[in-house]
């Protein structure tokens, strides 16, 4: 791909002004959905940041009347996996945003309790396999619907009820002993 095609994929002003739009609309939703695959920071905003530039080359294939989301996951994921297979990302920072957490407590010892608790929580959604912890990170994490699930993964909603179903038996039971 050439440097001018990457930065001019043909689009229109209108065109350029809908992405633009959409892009900033889904900005935090796609980071904190890297960071939940990636687990670390600089890993989900550079993922996000690259799914996006893929998904503004390839903005002309974007059918209209889909969600914009649920097509721009399916880059984001692709990247994210890719990422991991390549085993540049091991497991680094916490997904759960622990500054918020900060900002919530005052009491030292409470503060303290719940970043470990939240450590721990992080740790055990690491140890799931990569489809239990997607779909808990969708539902749970970004409380998308099940049908914005169905739709993002193209799956069936029953499919999605149960994928769901069996990740959170699974997360309850890894999380035994530790909560």
């Amino acid at each position: 791909m050439t440097m001018k095609k990457l930065f001019n994929p043909g689009l229109s002003e209108k065109e350029k002004k809908e992405f633009e739009a959409l892009a900033k609309a889904n900005l935090k939703k796609a980071y904190f959905t890297a960071l939940g695959f990636l687990g670390s920071r600089d890993d989900a905003v550079e993922i996000s940041q690259e799914a996006f530039l893929r998904a503004y080359v390839n903005f002309k294939k974007f059918d209209r009347s889909k969600n914009f989301f649920a097509w721009y996951y399916r880059i984001l994921k692709n990247l994210c996996l890719n990422f991991i297979r390549d085993s540049r990302a091991k497991k680094t920072e916490n997904f759960l945003e622990p500054e918020k957490l900060e900002s919530e407590e005052t009491d030292p010892a409470l503060k303290t309790e719940n970043n470990e608790l939240h450590e721990q929580i992080e740790n055990v959604m690491n140890k799931l396999n990569f489809k239990d912890r997607e779909i808990i990170i969708l539902k749970e994490f970004q409380n998308m619907s099940y049908k914005e699930i169905s739709e993002i993964l193209n799956i069936p909603l029953g499919t999605v009820m149960s994928r769901l179903f069996y990740a959170r038996k699974k997360l309850a039971e890894k999380l035994k002993g530790v909560i």
